[in-house]
């Protein structure tokens, strides 16, 4: 098993997929792959986002060190 990939790359390459992926097609409503890898990339955002609250509830009120 190799490594995984970070959450941030993942969307980075994702926007980059689907940008592209508009540009190419004229007609994006009909487009099952344009679909899919929109979701894709709203799922990564979704973990990326749901991380961040847990850290930030876990971190609490505690004020940070300098």
């Amino acid at each position: 098993m190799g490594k995984k990939g970070s959450l941030k790359d993942d969307v980075g390459t994702l926007k980059k997929k689907v940008t592209e992926r508009c540009a190419k097609s004229e007609k994006t409503d009909g487009d099952a792959g344009l679909r899919s890898l929109r979701k894709r990339l709203k799922r990564v955002q979704r973990k990326i986002s749901s991380r961040a609250a847990r850290i930030a509830q876990a971190a609490g009120k505690k004020k940070a060190k300098a």
